[in-house]
């Protein structure tokens, strides 16, 4: 009997262990959307559950800063833990819209423990299947702010 607690206070220890260390690693974590056209600049810098939207590419007007809730903290850190960093340059684009001015061109950069880490452009809105949910869900928070 002692060996079966033993064994579910470990379990929920290390699960409780992990989920705080993906969060930890996001909260040291620099992520950045940005989308653009010749008529329509989006970039959207989140970081330390604060995202920062600006939509002058100049950045003449100063740019909207919001606190990012406690359940869609939750969010972009589930999604920002199962991305494989390290393929992220290599990830493909599903569709080439960008190229007939379709789509905005768009790329994510994350910057983690003083590495940068870059995609290659895809269509804005039609993100790499790998990063689909986090791209989205940065996407989503800035449409929020601007309702």
């Amino acid at each position: 009997m002692m060996k079966v607690i033993t064994v579910l206070l470990l379990t929920v220890f290390l699960g409780k262990s992990c989920s705080n260390e993906a969060q930890n690693n996001i909260a040291n974590t620099t992520i950045q959307y940005t989308a653009t056209t010749r008529g329509f600049y989006q970039r959207i810098i989140i970081m330390n559950q604060k995202a920062t939207i600006s939509k002058d590419r100049n950045e003449k007007e100063i740019p909207k800063e919001v606190i990012i809730s406690d359940a869609d903290w939750k969010e972009l850190v589930e999604y920002f833990r199962i991305i494989n960093l390290e393929d992220i340059p290599k990830l493909k684009d599903p569709t080439q819209k960008r190229f007939y001015d379709g789509a905005a061109i768009a790329n994510l950069k994350i910057r983690y423990q003083d590495k940068n880490y870059e995609t290659m452009d895809f269509d804005h809105e039609f993100p790499p299947a790998e990063i689909d949910k986090l791209v989205n869900k940065i996407v989503s928070l800035a449409k929020e702010k601007e309702e």
